[in-house]
């Protein structure tokens, strides 16, 4: 079975639909007869979906050497997960949200890419698998319709200031390390009776006593959190202190690896934080090319042969000791560029893209490219020099940046995924 190398916008995607691809046999079993499990607004989910969404998870959790929680807490946070996913599918399909065929296409082109094989292959590796392609093609899809109705929340978030960074970067914190951690929530719905809260606390306590008395943590998130990680154990992952509210900060600032909170009170619920590591911030170094380059567009009036055509006979003037920086300012489309002479000057190498950035690693200075092509058309790109940068000072402000806007994200996220599960009708049929 071939391990596949998903690239990082995919973690999300593979994390919700993974377990749904785990095979069909289930649903199409003759042996059992399917039922309904729940009714989400107009919609259904069926007893198939949820073993099959378990399977995946199950096998997740085995192959990773974690705790199997018990089937009834494993029913329950799976099949949330599915109303969750369902309601943001139907939200999506309401606000005109729509994924085309070229779409999911185009995804599955990246996804091949990635692992350095081609289309034909990729298909082949899911149904060896033992995976339908179409029901893939179709989850990829409508992933990506919740993954835009995700955006669009995010979108609508003010903006961060440059006022709002300069505050965090003079605050104390912000020159601590980052923190590795995991989360557990026990959630309560706003509006909640003060025996609610009451109990929703009791709850909390109980399973941090548990947690003390030796329960691994991933299974207690599996069993019992309602954040959106808990199937993967709770893990959120690397975090800045001031990428999290004040509270969760302060009450993790001093652990060590392997401690955690007590609960912790906040306006979804009670919340357990787990450190896993920590590290210091250090400088960093990043790597800078200088590059001068031709571009040949291809559009409704140059197909790709056309434009193929005319950079290979530029390339050939080129071999042939024709001044680059002429050719750049008579022939490319680079707008950015063209006037001067193709000088693209000292850039990051992602910032055109992977298969630039590529070309240019492959590269010598002084070496001109062979004409190679992109989404936008046929290139050619000369190497002037690469350096070693500190970037550090840029690194930290952009670090500053994305801490702000993960903080607001989170909370963006959790209080529309709340209010959209509030709103919903949703009835629950598992069997006792």
């Amino acid at each position: 079975m071939r391990s596949f190398n998903y690239p990082a916008v995919w973690v999300m995607c593979i994390a919700l639909i993974a377990p749904l691809m785990s095979g069909t046999a289930i649903a199409q079993s003759p042996a059992k007869i399917d039922s309904i499990v729940a009714l989400v607004d107009d919609d259904v989910i069926l007893r198939s979906e949820l073993d099959i969404a378990i399977k995946g998870i199950v096998d997740r959790i085995r192959q990773q050497g974690g705790d199997l929680p018990p089937q009834s807490l494993l029913e329950k946070q799976v099949l949330e997960r599915l109303i969750n996913r369902r309601l943001q599918l139907i939200r999506a399909f309401q606000t005109g949200i729509r994924i085309s065929d070229s779409d999911i296409d185009q995804s599955l082109l990246m996804l091949a890419e990635q692992n350095q094989i081609s289309l034909m292959q990729l298909r082949q590796v899911i149904e060896a698998d033992g995976e339908d392609f179409v029901e893939f093609r179709q989850n990829i899809g409508e992933e990506m319709m919740t993954e835009r109705l995700r955006q669009r929340v995010i979108n609508s978030m003010d903006p961060i200031t440059e006022t709002e960074i300069d505050i965090l970067l003079a605050s104390e914190s912000f020159n601590s390390g980052e923190y590795n951690i995991s989360h557990i929530l026990i959630g309560m719905s706003d509006g909640a009776t003060p025996q609610q809260i009451a109990e929703t606390e009791t709850k909390a306590n109980n399973i941090y006593q548990q947690l003390q008395e030796g329960l691994d943590f991933a299974s207690a998130a599996i069993s019992y959190s309602d954040s959106q990680e808990a199937l993967e154990g709770g893990l959120v992952g690397w975090r800045d202190l001031n990428s999290v509210p004040v509270a969760f900060s302060e009450a993790i600032k001093n652990l060590r690896a392997g401690q955690m909170t007590t609960p912790i009170r906040s306006p979804a619920g009670f919340h357990i934080i787990m450190v896993n590591d920590y590290r210091e911030r250090s400088q960093i170094m990043a790597t800078e090319y200088h590059a001068e380059h031709i571009m040949i567009e291809t559009n409704d009036l140059i197909s790709p042969r056309q434009a193929m055509d005319q950079i290979r006979d530029i390339h050939k003037q080129l071999m042939e000791g024709a001044d680059f920086a002429e050719l750049a300012r008579e022939f490319s489309d680079d707008v950015s560029s063209a006037n001067l002479g193709g000088d693209m000057g000292w850039f990051m190498p992602q910032a055109y893209g992977e298969r630039i950035a590529q070309t240019l690693a492959a590269m010598e200075d002084g070496e001109i490219s062979e004409p190679f092509q992109t989404e936008t058309g046929w290139h050619i790109i000369e190497r002037l020099g690469m350096r070693e940068k500190d970037v550090t000072v840029e690194s930290i402000r952009n670090a500053a940046r994305g801490n702000l806007q993960q903080q607001k994200m989170d909370i963006e996220l959790e209080k529309f995924l709340q209010e959209m599960r509030d709103e919903a009708f949703v009835e629950i049929r598992l069997d006792s």
